[in-house]
């Protein structure tokens, strides 16, 4: 998954924060990359040339899901790092979820499966 920024630098510190890792390989101002079991997500800054074909007002039906094991932490998480999540906790079949945002607006969605405790 790769994430477009003209703020590069804000969505790199974000990301490494919030996954508690150095994005590697990471080239200054460039691109930056974090692994993930079975998922790479990369982050760079379009050339200006393109910077247009990368903005946009919201993150639209796309979403990063990332599964936790304790959703609370999951948010204390989030809240510490200046971006709470902005409602509240849902309730599904497959467990418990809350929308957040990153720095640019890109919407995750943190879940908790039902098959975990609470």
């Amino acid at each position: 998954m790769t994430l477009a920024s003209e703020r590069f630098e804000d969505l790199v510190s974000f990301y490494s924060a919030l996954l508690g890792q150095v994005a590697q390989p990471y080239q200054l101002d460039r691109y930056a990359e974090f692994g993930l079991p079975g998922l790479r997500l990369a982050i760079f800054r379009p050339k200006l040339d393109q910077a247009d074909r990368f903005n946009g007002p919201t993150s639209g039906a796309m979403s990063l899901c990332l599964e936790v094991v304790d959703l609370e932490a999951a948010i204390a998480h989030f809240t510490d790092l200046g971006y709470p999540p902005p409602g509240p906790v849902l309730n599904a079949s497959h467990g418990r979820e809350v929308y957040a945002y990153d720095p640019d607006g890109n919407r995750l969605i943190l879940h908790q499966s039902s098959t975990q405790p609470a």
